[in-house]
């Protein structure tokens, strides 16, 4: 196998009971909870630290994919040994010092993915130091999903002072396992239906409710990456919000300048008004949220079928209205 972007990154069970209670009071239906998944993961994150010869070559036969032709054994010898590589693994280690919590909740998550999509199958999982790339922190391949641990140490800490305030709040150890369920929604439903914005809130929308249904014993705020502030503006100023998208006719709007402004990270939503500075980003996507959450409220269809429908009738459908 050949992943060239991963290059980058280093240049740089559950038994057949009825019910299984979780956190918030979830309780697994037997159907999912008979699922069989077996889930392992494996720290390259700490198996390349201080490498000799003699492991340099166990690795590169274990993880060949992480080794690309072209760099001599001398290079990946002294990187292994670079005070910053070997910083980054000490504060990886200190945030993760073990991961049961995660390889739990993974195959909790499996088990629901299982349920929903039965072709899918459990990737080998790979964890890594990627100097930060916090562009390529979840890689999902047919067969591998590769983490790197040191984009989720916590949006506070020092090595990401210099990363936009709107970017490092997703660097927590709580969003870890959303991203690796958002990475699947995306090959679920890799694109809208329509170029307009009303598609395009429908397709996050869509996804989120996915996360919802694959996560569901993990709270809103963190399925929809709010803090619970942020949240409660949401709420707050749900009505205002599609008011203003009504009154600007933007639903049917092909404007790819409207993305940036209400669908996209950033640092807050851009209405061009006085509110921009207590918005949260992306309330498009949240408003998204909301009307594939009235479609499912009002019309008997399972969630496969939700992602087959196009963005105009589960927008019709919705009814959605939010409450002043």
């Amino acid at each position: 196998m050949k992943y060239p972007i991963f290059f980058k990154l280093f240049l740089l069970s559950l038994g057949n009971l009825f019910f299984f209670s979780c956190k918030n009071g979830y309780q697994i239906p037997a159907e999912i909870s008979s699922i069989d998944v077996e889930v392992s993961i494996e720290r390259f994150d700490q198996d390349f630290m201080n490498l000799n010869e003699n492991k340099l070559v166990t690795l590169k036969k274990t993880y060949p994919f992480l080794f690309p032709t072209g760099f001599e054994d001398k290079f990946w010898l002294k990187k292994s040994k670079d005070t910053l590589q070997q910083e980054l693994v000490r504060e990886v280690k200190n945030v993760f010092p073990d991961l049961n919590n995660l390889k739990s909740d993974l195959t909790l998550f499996y088990k629901h993915l299982i349920y929903y999509y039965p072709s899918i199958k459990v990737p080998r999982i790979v964890t890594l130091i990627s100097d930060v790339d916090y562009k390529n922190n979840i890689i999902l391949r047919k067969e591998l999903l590769l983490l790197s641990l040191d984009t989720y140490l916590g949006k506070e800490h020092y090595f990401y002072e210099d990363i936009s305030k709107y970017i490092k709040d997703d660097f927590e150890p709580s969003q870890l396992l959303p991203n690796i369920a958002m990475a699947y929604a995306r090959k679920v439903i890799p694109r809208a239906d329509g170029r307009d914005l009303l598609s395009q809130m429908i397709l996050f929308g869509k996804r989120r409710l996915l996360l919802h249904k694959l996560l569901p014993k993990e709270d809103l705020n963190t399925i929809l990456g709010y803090t619970e502030n942020e949240m409660n503006w949401l709420k707050e100023n749900e009505a205002f919000i599609w008011r203003y998208f009504i009154e600007k006719e933007m639903l049917f709007n092909t404007d790819k300048d409207l993305l940036p402004r209400f669908i996209y990270p950033a640092p807050f939503s851009k209405f061009y008004l006085t509110i921009d500075q207590q918005a949260p980003d992306r309330v498009g996507e949240y408003i998204g949220y909301q009307i594939v959450l009235a479609f499912m409220e009002e019309n008997n269809v399972s969630l496969q079928q939700l992602m087959e429908i196009d963005s105009k009738t589960i927008f019709e459908k919705s009814r959605y209205k939010p409450k002043k």
